[in-house]
């Protein structure tokens, strides 16, 4: 569209057939290239009730005084600066004046005004009816609104074009991209950017800040539209995919679009959406088909997977492994699927990963635990690690990996970490739940008669059933010791003598102080 069709002060200037006349110098560029809304005129002293924003107001200056509008200044002059106050408050952007109809020229004191507030004042001659400068504006906004449109259509018709070429995402970005004279970036589920135009348009800072906002959009799940500012540059943000189910999001670097901007992003957002929706089928064919193969590694039999394996993702990372295996939630999300699968293809042979029975599988080298530090980073996930091992281990890893996950307190546990507590730690609330059922006789005596049975047994026990050392270690005299557990036996029914009785007991003890 042509910079005089343009709805502005400037262009309306412009036109020859109006013979408008700018009559204050040294106005700001930036106040002649304001968008005129509409053109409204009025002779009232105080119009401003019924104007509204962007609009240019004509007048012939009926509502002025006759006299003392000159350079003598006075109450006059204060009418001139009360009535452009009035105008610039409520966000007119021109103010056009009619001369020979009322006045010969226009008043000083209103041009004075005008310069004071920055208003654009111009001359309206005499053989320029209003309604001609008002049409003059409305053909622009019209002209303009027709451009929008046509733009929009061939803008929709590119972008769908661009769609049917191989890499029909990577082209409809870059189609967007163009259309919008900005950068756009597409992210995938894991937040990672998987498509951008022009590459590299953003520096680090702000690319790295983008990502952790698109983050926060995808972990928060629901279809939105959101407008952000990073730094100096403005951000609008479209989700893609059903709400619970976002398969990413297209961040364009330009702040709220106009209607039919959005028109042309809202087709992009549907093609795209389709796109990954289409995805799906596939994603869910890989995911059986890992699933499989962990299935095929648990059974011993790795030279499947390896095959398979190697064939669509590279060789399975070299022995000696670790194995990870994720909390239950971690398999349902397409976040962290999406991540590992973007991991997988870029670190070939390094990773490899599987739906397991109530979690996700990875197997990683033993000497690099990156991609498993990296995930809990990036999601609100608990792994489990199993000791190093070969493929012919792999079952026993995954349950080591899964008794880790299940007792560890961290978002990573090792099961060397878990395994040095003793098999006494992972005793479970019902074990708890019989320790103190076996040791009440002992308690409710001592609460009854004031003894200290049960301080005697755990010390006795502890001191490896020596007698001088329990006395010792208690303060009291051997033959204390030996008839405290003498009324220990008879209060609990049992043989002290039997190294099962004392196991037992000595398990209890542990168990209530876990």
């Amino acid at each position: 569209m042509d910079a005089a069709d343009t709805p502005t002060l400037r262009a309306l200037l412009a036109r020859r057939d109006l013979k408008l006349t700018l009559a204050v110098d040294g106005v700001d560029a930036a106040a002649l290239d304001r968008s005129i809304r509409w053109v409204h005129s009025s002779d009232l002293a105080d119009p401003t009730p019924f104007l509204s924003e962007g609009l240019v107001l004509l007048t012939t200056g009926t509502q002025f005084p006759q006299d003392g509008g000159g350079d003598d200044g006075g109450e006059a002059s204060e009418v001139y600066r009360a009535y452009v106050r009035r105008l610039t408050a409520r966000g007119v952007v021109g103010l056009g004046f009619g001369t020979e109809v009322v006045r010969d020229g226009i008043p000083p004191a209103l041009v004075d005004a005008c310069r004071e507030e920055g208003t654009p004042l111009f001359e309206v001659p005499y053989r320029t009816p209003f309604i001609a400068v008002a049409r003059a504006n409305a053909e622009a906004i019209a002209a303009e609104a027709y451009a929008r449109r046509s733009w929009a259509l061939a803008a929709q018709r590119a972008i769908a074009l661009a769609a049917l070429r191989p890499d029909g995402l990577g082209a409809t970005v870059a189609e967007l991209a163009k259309q919008l004279d900005t950068w756009v970036g597409m992210f995938d589920a894991a937040g990672e950017l998987a498509r951008e135009h022009p590459t590299g348009g953003l520096d680090a800072g702000t690319a790295t800040a983008l990502r952790r906002e698109v983050t926060v959009v995808l972990h928060r799940g629901a279809r939105a539209g959101s407008s952000l500012r990073i730094g100096e540059t403005p951000f609008t943000l479209q989700t893609l995919g059903r709400g619970g189910h976002l398969r990413g999001v297209i961040a364009i670097a330009a702040g709220d679009l106009d209607q039919e901007g959005r028109v042309v992003v809202t087709a992009v957002i549907a093609m795209a959406g389709l796109a990954l929706e289409q995805q799906q089928g596939l994603t869910r064919a890989r995911g059986a088909l890992r699933a499989g193969l962990v299935q095929s590694l648990l059974a011993g039999d790795p030279a499947l997977a390896r095959r398979t394996s190697r064939e669509l993702w590279g060789p399975l990372p070299s022995a000696p492994v670790m194995v990870g295996v994720t909390d239950a939630a971690a398999a349902r999300a397409d976040g962290i699927t999406e991540l590992l699968e973007l991991w997988a293809d870029e670190r070939r042979g390094a990773l490899f990963f599987g739906r397991g029975d109530d979690g996700l599988v990875i197997v990683v080298p033993a000497a690099d635990r990156s991609s498993i530090d990296e995930l809990v980073e990036r999601f609100e996930v608990r792994i489990g690690l199993s000791d190093p091992t070969g493929y012919d281990g792999f079952a026993t890893a995954v349950e080591q990996a899964r008794v880790a996950r299940d007792r560890g307190a961290g978002p990573v546990t090792a099961f060397a970490e878990v395994s040095r507590a003793g098999v006494l730690s992972a005793l479970t609330d019902d074990a708890r739940a019989l320790a103190r059922a076996e040791l009440a006789p002992l308690r409710e005596h001592d609460a009854e008669h004031g003894t200290r049975l049960v301080e005697t047994l755990r010390v006795w026990l502890d001191e490896d059933c020596s007698h001088e050392a329990s006395a010792q270690a208690l303060g009291v005299h051997r033959h204390t010791v030996r008839t405290r557990l003498a009324l220990v036996e008879r209060v609990l029914g049992r043989d002290l003598t039997s190294f099962a009785t004392r196991a037992e007991l000595w398990a209890a003890l542990r168990a209530l102080e876990s």
